[in-house]
């Protein structure tokens, strides 16, 4: 298939272009005017801006397009202009080519919206439902990257952050490697086709608690935790918000500390609305990537993780 991919450059972006490219897709990556992206033998590449992507359309005929692009920060202007009115863009340009079917890489934490970011990309899925056009639309769990931001300062001698008893919260993390091949498969697998798919990596979904303990052990030294309670992140979050009536610092503070909130104390699981609780045993799973083999990895050298704009979590 001929395939536009938006987000190449992310590190999800990266994964599911490799996996395109592997399963013999011919793939076009839409890219930033300046980006020094480096792209695999044989893979094209369009320079432009989101906002107005029609041009591309224009130069080639596609059979999909993919989207791997989320806002960096989360925060409320950059989410709702990329993760909502950015992807309008790309939906109304790729129906006046005749694009025939678009995947979407979102969320699970969609599933209970309390922040701006959930609400944005809500807004652009029920855009693309009601569109017309055969969609996709991949709701992954925690990634590695994100439940790897302590293995430095564990290392380094000191102690794994805990929210609360460390076990408010539990989640089936995935790798981009994993991700990346399950969201090209939507591409040819019908039973993907027109429906929201929430997916983890292969389980038990693991607590923060566990996620320590697989770390000291790795490392073969004796755990240490330092447990924050909730209630201080709420305290936080009150004076920044407080601060914020007359600050535009403190209330883009406020907002990263909801963020960092709802995922201390929202599991990235599936919701069962039976019992009002989220739900491992309702969670899919797909690949053969540990968190625990990815740990090793960052400890032996093998792998490393930037975390950006994401380095407050």
């Amino acid at each position: 298939m001929n395939v536009l991919l938006f987000g190449a450059s992310g590190t999800i972006g990266q994964a599911t272009l490799h996996a395109l490219s592997d399963a013999g897709h011919h793939v076009t990556c839409f890219l930033r005017e300046g980006s020094t992206f480096d792209l695999p033998n044989g893979v094209a590449a369009h320079y432009g801006q989101v906002q107005t992507p029609e041009d591309v359309f224009d130069a080639a005929r596609f059979d999909a397009v993919l989207s791997c692009m989320a806002s960096r920060t989360g925060m409320p202007r950059d989410a709702w202009a990329i993760d909502h009115d950015a992807h309008i863009a790309i939906l109304h340009a790729a129906k006046r080519a005749g694009v025939g079917q678009f995947i979407l890489l979102s969320a699970l934490c969609v599933q209970q919206p309390k922040l701006p970011f959930q609400h944005a990309k809500l807004a652009f899925e029920d855009r693309l439902i009601q569109s017309g056009l055969t969609y996709s639309i991949v709701r992954p769990t925690a990634f590695f990257k994100s439940l790897s931001g302590q293995v430095a300062r564990v290392q380094s001698g000191k102690s794994f952050l805990l929210f609360g008893d460390g076990q408010l919260t539990a989640c089936k993390p995935i790798s981009d490697r994993d991700l990346g091949v399950y969201i090209a498969g939507c591409l040819t697998d019908p039973a993907r086709a027109n429906r929201v798919l929430p997916i983890g990596g292969p389980g038990p979904a693991i607590t923060p608690l566990a996620q320590g303990e697989a770390l000291f052990n790795l490392l073969g030294t004796s755990p240490k935790y330092r447990r924050v309670p909730v209630a201080m992140m709420t305290a936080i979050i009150a004076v920044l918000s407080l601060a914020g009536r007359v600050s535009a610092k403190a209330r883009d503070k406020a907002d990263l500390a909801r963020i960092g909130h709802y995922y201390a104390t929202h599991s990235m699981l599936v919701w069962d609305e039976t019992t009002g609780s989220y739900s491992a045993e309702a969670t899919p799973e797909t690949g053969t990537d540990t968190l625990q083999d990815f740990y090793a990895a960052l400890i032996r050298g093998e792998a490393e993780v930037d975390l950006g704009d994401h380095a407050v979590f």
